[in-house]
């Protein structure tokens, strides 16, 4: 299937999941319409795409997506199952796009089984790329915007901004982490949100990505590092970090929104 929304926006089939295609004077990014997950956003003067994508990933439709922006809820982890919630498995529904002169505004929504809304997501992508989620379900969630930045090489990258302290899921305790963090194994933290952005700063395609955390409590790091993943290859490690923003403790009340914003610059 292929529908052409306005000139810059189209619908194609990527195997069993319906991908938003967006070519722009000052933006090309996709967005799959399961889980309303930004799968790619290369801002015109970006020379890489600033997310990272499994090169091996098939596209079924009820299988949650290796790399972009997945977004976790209404739970993180494996609490309950699936891991990290249902949303990032479901299809969203695109319920209103604008194309702007320097940006293209896109809302989703996901709706449950009786046509109640359950949440939004809303995006305007441009020279910047801005996240927003509002969770709208009844009682408490948990959310994280679980982002996969694109990097030459992991053992070229230093995060800057986090705090000195993190919590080691791994080993389940608080750690020392050393500033700027630099990442040669398995991570798996979660920080305190300081209200700083992280700063990712990436010597192999000389460029630097600032990740500005809105209303998040957490800030959480991970790389699988050596650890098989599905829908990984064995060195899709190698090219990524996920810096995630989080309310994994400090739960979303009904109405409250969480939202990231992105943007990059050469070094």
């Amino acid at each position: 299937m292929t529908k052409q929304l306005t000139p810059e926006l189209v619908l194609v089939d990527y195997n069993q999941i319906p991908v938003l295609e967006i070519v722009h004077p000052k933006v090309k990014a996709k967005v799959a319409l399961q889980g309303a997950h930004l799968l790619s956003w290369q801002p015109v003067h970006a020379e890489q795409d600033v997310f990272w994508l499994s090169e091996v990933e098939p596209f079924e439709q009820g299988n949650a997506i290796r790399g972009g922006v997945p977004i976790c809820y209404p739970w993180f982890g494996g609490v309950k199952q699936p891991p990290h919630g249902t949303a990032r498995n479901r299809l969203w529904e695109l319920s209103h796009y604008q194309v702007q002169t320097d940006q293209v505004k896109l809302e989703f929504s996901l709706f449950d089984e009786n046509q109640q809304l359950e949440a939004k997501m809303e995006m305007e992508l441009g020279l910047t790329c801005q996240l927003r989620f509002t969770h709208l379900a009844q009682g408490e969630a948990q959310v994280a915007l679980h982002s996969y930045f694109n990097v030459k090489n992991i053992e070229q990258v230093e995060l800057f901004g986090l705090p000195e302290q993190a919590f080691n899921s791994l080993i389940q305790q608080q750690q020392a982490v050393s500033s700027p963090r630099k990442i040669a194994e398995l991570v798996d933290e979660i920080y305190r949100a300081n209200q700083q952005p992280t700063l990712i700063q990436d010597l192999g395609y000389s460029r630097q990505m600032m990740v500005e955390h809105q209303n998040a409590s957490e800030v959480v790091v991970w790389n699988p590092w050596h650890k098989a993943m599905s829908g990984m290859s064995e060195t899709g490690y190698r090219t990524m970090v996920c810096v995630e923003t989080a309310r994994i403790y400090q739960l979303v009340q009904s109405g409250e929104q969480v939202s990231v914003k992105i943007s990059v610059k050469p070094l």
